[in-house]
């Protein structure tokens, strides 16, 4: 299994960052004076490890798709459901490096009852995980990944995870007003993402398009106008 990295080239994130913080309206620097202009971008990948499916039923598009998680104060950029029968392998989405080829430090900083019922059997766990610049010690941005059955002990917070650390894996809970699923083929991640700095991004694609291992579903670190922006 490949490391997963990213393309993009240091250069051109500084100066795409470097626009937008001048373009910016002062509104919304005052509106969000703790998110600050971040180093560079991370490439984010299915939370799933194997084939998978974007948005099976056509019904979880990440341009409309309910934020249900919050952090550092803000709610989520954006989310999605990405499907899988249960028993596939839940890793964590970021990549292995920056776009300026640095080390990506990941690391878990939520682990919890994804469902406001608090019982599993409603929706397994809730998995928060941070992305860090090994080299500036930056960090990024985070990714809650949340209807993973199966948890390991050792996936705990403070624990650092690399690209495949199994998290635990795809499960079918009970139907529930949190989880409204009736088959093995709704089974699937609820995935949401967020920018330490400005917002992040998530790549366009149809309902039901199949994604690998290496697909590129997303970017930390950019900086997007908003929140549910395509990248």
């Amino acid at each position: 299994m490949s490391p997963r990295s990213t393309t993009r080239l240091a250069l051109a994130a500084a100066l795409t960052a470097a626009t937008a913080l001048l373009s910016a309206p002062a509104a919304q620097a005052e509106e969000q004076p703790a998110r600050v202009q971040a180093a560079a971008t991370v490439a984010v990948y299915p939370p799933i490890q194997g084939p998978s499916l974007w948005d099976r039923f056509g019904q979880t598009p990440p341009s409309s798709h309910h934020r249900v998680f919050s952090n550092w104060g803000y709610l989520n950029d954006w989310s999605v459901d990405i499907y899988q029968n249960p028993g596939a392998t839940v890793v964590s989405p970021f990549g292995s490096k920056t776009s300026a080829g640095n080390a990506v430090t990941v690391k878990v900083v939520t682990v919890t009852p994804g469902c406001a019922t608090g019982n599993l059997a409603d929706g397994g766990w809730r998995i928060g995980l941070e992305a860090s610049d090994s080299a500036t010690g930056a960090v990024v941005g985070r990714a809650d990944v949340m209807h993973v059955d199966q948890k390991p002990d050792a996936i705990a917070v403070g624990a650092t995870v690399g690209p495949w650390t199994r998290l635990g894996q795809t499960g079918r809970f009970r139907y529930s007003s949190c989880y409204q699923v009736n088959g093995d083929t709704g089974a699937h991640i609820h995935l949401e993402v967020i920018n330490k700095t400005k917002y992040s991004c998530y790549v366009a694609r149809g309902a039901g398009a199949a994604l690998t291992d290496e697909t590129q579903v997303g970017h930390v670190g950019t900086t997007n106008s908003g929140p549910q922006q395509s990248c």
